[in-house]
């Protein structure tokens, strides 16, 4: 029956894959609030820097008109103090410049002001004391946020005779960088917007705050800040506001002190971005486990369904090999009638070789009964000579004729080796053999036969050994029955002359060519009882050369038969070189 996956684990799978992707979700939102963090105090360091820059321009305006030669030597009742003051203030864009004296009194101003837009301010009271001082309100005069800046004016003996004041325009700075990117606003210590990239926040108060005497503003010109809410996460404060669509709704809040300008300025940077690539990378992680969730499914499938195959496998195996058992009886028992068989066939082929051997022998035991004769015949001979010449005291001559009988002796001694080496049953294994050899003693063996046939042979053998990979005896063997077949085949030739060559290069090869009538089929010359010879001619069976092919094949070597273009059958035996590696 199909089982699948529990519920437990799949249950177990999905809790874990959950909570994986919050807590990436999570960490991804922390690290990108973080950056943002960071980029929101490098856009505050830039903001607050840009406007102590174009603030603090001003005040050093007048800190050096007030140092000025031509300033101080100006003639304070006629229009060349206002004409200086007029330049300073086109050139730099000021609102307007005044010169006080002590009493407050407005003695020369720049825009021809005769009343005061000020009160008794803190910051004309510092600079009549010969300090630097700072204000902003909303000018009465000029119906815009400004910003003042006082510095003393000193005499040539050293009290203060008077006080300088610039009034900056604050929406003439605001306008270079209204709309940019984040929210920035400036605050002072009352909690009051009084500078922004965003128009509509400015002159809105954020709840109450501390009247330090630099800064002015009638109740009826403050707007309450707009509503929002504020979160911590991962050590950041955001907020959740509703300013309007230039103003992000989710912010990250982060905030730094101007304290030259006695300032707070404060950045609403849009939070939207982290939260997205925290999602994204929340997605990517739920992809990634669903994907990996996919393989481990597929994995489990394939596995149970392998083990369940496995289960299945195993049992066929099981009756299989039970089949297999009793065939494996059934089949021992046929190896072993095999066995038997092969065993059988090989003493029947070493019969039948050695039978070979002895037919061999029985053909040429007219010629080698002649070939032992003789030197037997020829030893008696020397022998009666020897007495004789003994007795006439002729010793030279006795021991040429001892000399001569120890050749024939030595002679017959070696044809009846030849014979003993041919007839023995070899069971050896290949080794090294010298084919010069090989075919010489096959000479020897029937050359008396071949005499008695009147056949002549032509050996051609190199004068160094020809070493090749088989068995002597059963060279001779195949060599022997090579040139019986040819004498046997040149009974009614006229010319009857055998031609024996071996050759070393390229491999090691015998040639065996007669002066016969040639090979009447010579595809059939090596088949079992194929015999060329008419009944009554000998008592050949066809089975020479098959022995033949059989021992030469055995040593991993080829026999051919054909006619050779001259006349007469020729035989090629091709043999395997002796290898040193072999002999080691």
């Amino acid at each position: 029956m199909r089982r699948g996956i529990p519920i437990v684990q799949v249950l177990a799978f999905l809790t874990s894959g959950i909570a994986f992707v919050i807590a990436v979700w999570w960490a991804g939102l922390g690290q990108s609030l973080d950056q943002l963090e960071r980029r929101g105090q490098s856009d505050l360091a830039l903001a607050s820097d840009r406007l102590v820059k174009q603030l603090t321009r001003y005040r050093e305006l007048i800190v050096v008109l007030a140092d000025d030669a031509q300033f101080q030597r100006a003639d304070r009742s006629s229009n060349e103090l206002e004409g200086i003051l007029r330049r300073a203030a086109d050139l730099t864009g000021a609102l307007d410049v005044v010169l006080l004296d002590r009493d407050r009194r407005i003695v020369s101003s720049a825009s021809q002001a005769t009343t005061r837009d000020w009160a008794e301010d803190a910051f004309i009271d510092r600079a009549l004391t010969g300090g630097l001082g700072s204000f902003h309100a909303i000018s009465d005069r000029f119906q815009t946020r400004a910003f003042y800046f006082s510095a003393p004016i000193f005499s040539p003996e050293g009290p203060v005779t008077g006080a300088l004041v610039v009034v900056v325009d604050l929406d003439r700075i605001e306008a270079e960088g209204r709309g940019s990117i984040p929210v920035v606003l400036f605050l002072d210590a009352q909690n009051v917007v009084i500078s922004s990239n965003r128009s509509e926040l400015v002159l809105m108060q954020r709840g109450p705050g501390q009247v330090d005497g630099t800064s002015y503003y009638d109740p009826g010109q403050l707007r309450p800040f707009v509503d929002f809410e504020t979160t911590s996460t991962h050590g950041v404060e955001l907020w959740r506001i509703d300013a309007g669509p230039y103003v992000p709704s989710r912010s990250l809040y982060v905030e730094r002190d101007i304290k030259i300008l006695g300032l707070r300025v404060e950045a609403l940077l849009d939070a939207r971005p982290a939260y997205v690539t925290a999602g994204l990378q929340a997605t990517v992680a739920a992809a990634l486990l669903a994907f990996f969730g996919a393989v481990l499914y597929l994995t489990t499938e394939r596995r149970r369904a392998l083990a369940v195959a496995n289960a299945e496998l195993e049992t066929r195996v099981a009756e299989r090999t039970r089949e297999l058992s009793h065939s494996n009886i059934a089949l021992r028992g046929e190896i072993a009638e095999r066995k038997e068989a092969e065993q059988a066939l090989k003493k029947a082929q070493d019969d039948l070789v050695q039978a070979g051997k002895l037919s061999a022998l029985g053909q040429m035991s007219a010629g080698i009964s002649h070939e032992l004769n003789q030197p037997l015949m020829a030893i008696r001979s020397f022998s009666e000579n020897g007495e004789q010449f003994l007795d006439m005291g002729r010793l030279d001559m006795v021991k040429g004729n001892l000399n001569k009988i120890s050749d024939l002796a030595a002679r017959a001694a070696r044809i009846i080796k030849n014979l003993k080496s041919f007839a023995r049953q070899e069971s050896e294994p290949s080794m090294r053999v010298d084919l010069c050899e090989v075919a010489r003693a096959a000479i020897e063996m029937t050359e008396g036969h071949l005499a008695r046939d009147g056949v002549t042979v032509d050996a051609r053998l190199p004068n160094h050994p020809v070493w090749v990979d088989g068995g002597e005896v059963r060279l001779q063997q195949v060599v022997v029955n090579l040139v019986t077949n040819a004498a046997d085949a040149m009974s009614n030739s006229v010319e009857k002359s055998i031609m024996i060559q071996v050759l070393d290069a390229p491999s090691p090869v015998v040639i065996v060519r007669d002066t016969g009538p040639g090979i009447e089929d010579p595809d059939r010359i090596f088949e079992p009882f194929y015999s060329t010879k008419t009944v009554g001619e000998g008592d050949g069976m066809g089975l020479g050369l098959s022995i033949s092919y059989g021992l030469v094949q055995s040593f991993g070597g080829d026999i051919s038969g054909g006619n050779a273009d001259e006349g007469g059958a020729v035989f090629t035996v091709k043999l395997k070189p002796w290898r040193k590696d072999k002999a080691a």
